[in-house]
């Protein structure tokens, strides 16, 4: 495995893609014919992967959906055949958080693990963590990877990390004011959860030792809105990353250039396509990320279709990063997408609209059909003060109409009681289709 790894920031476009097709060629000579998922797909589509010589050539590889990993993992349980190595040489699982559907499970060898620190070594890089630097990480500790890595990447580099696991929110507040954390790393569904624990408890969150709060594993950190709301609460810079349980961590925001998310290239291949015809699509337009990640040989991804819609954007031309930007970060899902009177809407879309209005703690979006077309239905649960009904249904009013406005159709607003709607401390699960 290739043990020289420049720093990204030193390196021209020219120089990223050598190390890519190095790193590309390499992969698929330790994979093949050892991974009997990846033979059996490149004997299927014809392809001889000694043929695959640099970056150019990896188009002509079929794309993997997640489907079809898990398809290969039910038909051979429990971990799938996408593995290079006898399965005693695997030291991790981890699984996806299953909110679309049955979790995926992951595996990684030490050596996989490894590439995941030095993945985790650049983001921290990227956002300039420091030594002095103190990092709380308030999640359960369960099965989901995002965490754990970034977790043991910071121990690794020598700093302080606090896990918040098996701790009520309260006292996960506490941790971070008594140990004069800088750093905590969560869900924006988190950071919005543990600001209004604190209102509630009249903690000055604002005036804490924190500086930043790392987002992941959901919108939020992208949208506006959203991100205005915590840093306000948190009195903090919100850096967003991106990454999944299958592929690893391979993108985050720059703390100087906030807006868009910077893909660890030397890393990972990425690709933005047309999500209908499979196609590049010219820079500046949306498209599907297809991502290839270049050191998990254990359990690789190839041409991995993640369903996340980007759009990358034009290079700066004082950018001293000359990796692959995303503006806007991850714009949405291909698969939430739902047509209102003919306008595309995503939800993303829409939490922006909604965390635009204070007065609203949590949301609900349901999805159903009537008369062959679809209704939106969105209950929305407002802050304690709001008691009248006079207030709420001025509340519900500015809402739809704001709905209205920006996206061009007519919501159902509903009003429900304080305390009602679910609180998460992971992601949030906020969007459901009604058959």
């Amino acid at each position: 495995m290739t043990t020289n790894h420049p720093d990204p920031r030193s390196l021209t476009r020219e120089e990223i893609r050598k190390i890519q097709s190095e790193r590309l060629v390499e992969m698929l000579a330790e994979i093949i014919p050892q991974n009997s998922f990846w033979t059996t797909r490149f004997e299927e589509a014809g392809i001889d992967p000694a043929t695959i010589r640099s970056v150019d050539d990896l188009p002509r590889l079929p794309t993997v959906t997640k489907a079809e990993i898990l398809a290969d993992q039910a038909a051979h349980p429990p971990y799938g055949s996408n593995l290079t190595y006898h399965v005693d040489m695997y030291s991790r699982l981890h699984q996806t958080s299953g909110t679309t559907g049955a979790p995926m499970r992951w595996m990684d060898t030490p050596t996989c693990w490894n590439w995941l620190m030095r993945c985790w070594s650049q983001i921290y890089q990227i956002i300039r963590l420091t030594p002095q630097d103190r990092l709380v990480f308030p999640f359960s500790f369960g099965p989901f990877l995002g965490f754990w890595a970034g977790f043991e990447g910071a121990v690794r580099l020598g700093n302080m990390c606090l896990p918040g696991g098996g701790m009520s929110s309260q006292a996960r507040l506490e941790l971070i004011e008594q140990h004069g954390a800088t750093f905590v790393c969560c869900t924006p569904t988190y950071a919005l959860r543990l600001a209004e624990i604190a209102r509630e408890q009249g903690i000055d969150l604002a005036g804490n030792s924190v500086r930043i709060i790392l987002v992941a594993g959901e919108p939020g950190g992208n949208i506006p809105a959203t991100r205005r709301a915590i840093e306000t609460a948190w009195g903090a810079r919100v850096i967003d990353h991106w990454g999944m349980t299958e592929v690893g961590a391979l993108a985050v925001e720059s703390i100087d250039r906030p807006g868009s998310l910077y893909m660890l290239e030397t890393e990972c291949i990425a690709e933005i396509i047309d999500p209908a015809t499979g196609q590049p699509v010219a820079v500046g337009e949306e498209g599907e990320l297809v991502v290839t990640n270049l050191g998990r040989h254990g359990s690789p991804l190839i041409r991995y279709r993640t369903g996340d819609r980007v759009r990358a954007a034009i290079p700066a031309a004082d950018d001293d990063l000359q990796m692959l930007s995303l503006d806007g970060g991850i714009l949405g899902r291909t698969d939430d997408m739902i047509t209102i009177r003919g306008n595309n809407v995503y939800p993303s879309k829409l939490e922006g609209i909604l965390r635009e209005f204070d007065d609203i703690v949590e949301y609900r979006i349901e999805v159903s059909t009537r008369k062959s077309m679809h209704h939106v239905k969105i209950e929305i649960e407002p802050q304690p003060h709001i008691q009248d009904s006079e207030a709420k249904f001025q509340l519900a009013s500015k809402l739809a109409e704001a709905i209205k406005d920006r996206q061009n159709f007519h919501a159902e607003i509903s009003i429900v009681p304080s305390g009602s709607l679910p609180r998460f401390e992971l992601k949030g699960r906020r969007f459901f289709r009604v058959e």
